[in-house]
């Protein structure tokens, strides 16, 4: 039988902007909730890294107060918005050695090996291009260094996969690409793959942690 075409309208920047000015306000009681324990665990195996983070994605900054004091975090997210709320939260609990900047996560405006360690937490569905977030994550890192990722990751079959393929059709209004390949990550070039781990809510999200090779 012929497998049926998926239709899953692709991302811009603006499509990602647009959704998350709408995400803002809500977020940390949403969504924020749902990614708690992933979040945590991703911050728990980069506390163990020393030296410089780059947190892509970083979002209403949510993990920022996490981070051991002594770790350098540079948080970027390409929402405005959602950026302000980071830089709220910064102020207001007083976090030191913690900066934000507004950028887009395919073309980073750092030097090459600028970083010990790199996230990406639930941000590789709302990228218009995981592979150039990965070549710049890879760019950036320094040799041997770490990358964190969590995401949800899409199934071929069974009711989840039919759901994600229910919701594709509306990946620009929901801001994500509900179909979204675990190859995508483990495949990009100059990454081993070190451990994946499924975490909660019902194992829906995977943290995969990655080794840059040169």
């Amino acid at each position: 039988m012929e497998k049926k075409s998926i239709q899953q309208p692709a991302l811009d920047d603006e499509a990602v902007r647009e959704a998350y000015r709408g995400w803002a306000p809500v977020y940390d009681y949403s969504f924020g909730v749902v990614a708690g324990p992933g979040r945590r665990l991703a911050v728990s195996k980069l506390n163990e890294e020393r030296g410089r983070i780059l947190e892509i994605g970083v979002g209403t900054g949510l993990s920022l107060p996490r981070y051991k004091s002594e770790l350098e975090v540079m948080g970027i997210d390409l929402s405005p918005d959602m950026l302000a709320k980071a830089a709220g939260r910064v102020e207001r609990l007083g976090l030191h050695r913690k900066a934000l900047a507004v950028m887009d996560a395919g073309k980073l405006a750092f030097a090459d090996a600028s970083f010990d360690a790199a996230a990406v937490m639930y941000v590789m569905t709302v990228v218009p291009d995981p592979a150039a977030v990965m070549a710049e994550m890879w760019r950036v890192l320094r040799p041997n260094g770490t990358a964190i990722v969590v995401n949800h990751f899409s199934r071929d079959g069974g009711l989840r996969g039919a759901v994600e393929q229910g919701l594709a059709r509306f990946s620009r209004r929901l801001g994500w690409h509900p179909i979204f390949p675990l190859g995508t990550v483990t495949g990009a070039p100059g990454f081993r793959l070190v451990e994946a781990i499924d975490v909660a809510p019902l194992g829906l999200f995977t943290l995969l942690r990655l080794q840059k090779v040169l």
